[in-house]
């Protein structure tokens, strides 16, 4: 039967993430490039959905996962355990903070959210305070497609079909240098407290945040003691502090964790994306003793069940790639040539569509205003950042497009994420693929 290169809807049988576009069908992948039927090659400036830190075709994780797919594939998670997993959660209790030493892995990101928040509220009920079942998020905030990651998710747009399904759970704004004053509450998480206080601390389980922004405010990242007086609060009010590093963790900021400069400690950390390099789907959260002594002694088990919950080839590749960036070196490379990224990207804000560049590491987010002067972001119905991300891609560029950051709808910005083993002369390429998608747009706007 012959092979159909028909790779859009509704002419091929597959269901595809979007319906009005035309997919390249990529054949290969080599270090940060993609390839595609047609011979094509395409820089993959934001490692896929953040998730390939290694680069692609990296021969040492397929071979792992080859091999524990060859010595066990699958069994059942909570009747055995087996060494890929044991092995793993003791590498990341290596670099997680203490006391954050137990682990829980899970397949993506919203599983792993919607495993935090079951573990905060059957927390609260098993000693006795089941009216805490709230769950606070920062505003924008994106957490992940279950109904309840989403429910704790200040994205309007991703919710409003699903009016009636969601939990009006309660959310404050979000630090953002780019629009706020050092001393602006949300700057400074007196925000926080205040929405405490109005939904009152009794009803409240968890707090939710990236300790730097992912696709919903850019790679915004909070002023130095942001994060220990969200600590603060949330030991004042008994509260968990769940840090969501499924996009910002497993050194995407020149960190292992990108909480590690402000000195604070949640009670639950989330990792995933890049913690297998985009080998195999994983995800794993990681907590505390505390947390989990009061299930222990009660129910005896989180209810959380998932099938492929702690399964052996997730587990081999998140140890082979943990073990892979260590024995590189590539954190510290993501550090040190996150900035190279950064000084590099820095001459794009002489351009008048440029309003802010931000990040750490290898993480940026570049955002996009009509006004430099009044920070005026374009109107959401030209698609700004959408139709840059077309024009790039045709450019050769691949690059990650969001909007809403300036009030949760408005404000275009593309984010730039690269995986850690980029070169500089690649970093060259991205900025000059980058400005020749600039000039088209702007060519094409006259």
């Amino acid at each position: 039967m012959p092979v159909s290169w028909e790779t859009r809807y509704p002419k091929s049988p597959v269901f595809y993430r979007r319906l009005k576009r035309d997919y390249p069908r990529i054949v290969r992948g080599e270090g940060v490039w993609l390839y595609d039927v047609e011979g094509n090659r395409y820089l993959d400036a934001c490692s896929g959905a953040y998730v390939c830190n290694l680069g692609h075709g990296v021969r040492e994780i397929a071979e792992a996962l080859s091999g524990q797919a060859r010595r066990l594939a699958y069994v059942n998670g909570t009747a055995f355990t087996h060494d890929p997993a044991e092995e793993l959660a003791e590498e990341i209790s290596k670099f997680c903070p203490k006391p954050l030493d137990k682990s829980f892995f899970l397949c993506d990101g919203s599983d792993a959210v919607e495993a935090a928040f079951k573990l905060a509220r059957q927390h609260f009920a098993e000693t006795g305070r089941p009216k805490k079942n709230k769950i606070v998020s920062l505003s924008p905030s994106y957490h992940g497609n279950t109904i309840l990651s989403l429910s704790a998710s200040a994205r309007p747009q991703y919710k409003t079909h699903f009016a009636g399904w969601l939990i009006d759970f309660p959310s404050f704004q979000a630090p953002y240098p780019y629009r706020f004053a050092a001393d602006h509450p949300s700057m400074t998480g007196d925000l926080f407290e205040e929405t405490i206080l109005r939904e009152g601390p009794e009803t409240i389980a968890a707090f939710i945040g990236e300790p730097v922004g992912g696709s919903s405010t850019g790679a915004s990242v909070p002023p130095p003691g942001y994060w220990k007086r969200i600590r603060e609060i949330c030991d004042k009010h008994d509260i968990f502090w769940i840090a969501d590093e499924v996009l910002t963790g497993i050194g995407r900021t020149g960190t292992w964790s990108a909480l590690e400069p402000y000195g604070a400690v949640p009670d639950m950390i989330l990792f995933g994306k890049g913690i297998t390099g985009g080998y195999a789907p994983l995800s794993v959260l990681v907590t505390h003793e505390e947390a989990l002594r009061p299930i222990a002694a009660g129910s005896g088990a989180l209810l959380h069940n998932a099938t492929f919950s702690h399964n052996a080839i997730g587990c081999a590749a998140g140890l082979a790639a943990i073990r892979y960036l260590r024995e590189h070196a590539l954190i510290e490379r993501a550090a040190s040539m996150g900035k190279i990224l950064h000084e590099k990207l820095g001459v794009l804000r002489e351009r008048p569509e440029i309003g802010d560049i931000r990040g750490r590491g290898m993480l940026a987010g570049i955002e996009f205003v009509k006004d430099k002067t009044a920070k005026t972001p374009f109107p959401r119905a030209l698609k700004f950042a959408e139709t840059f991300a077309e024009i790039a891609q045709a450019e050769g560029l691949v690059v990650w497009q969001s909007s809403g950051g300036a009030d949760g709808v408005n404000g275009d910005f593309v984010m730039i994420a690269p995986p850690f083993i980029i070169t500089e002369a690649e970093i060259d390429d991205i900025l000059a693929r980058f400005v020749r998608t600039l000039d088209k747009m702007t060519t094409e706007a006259r």
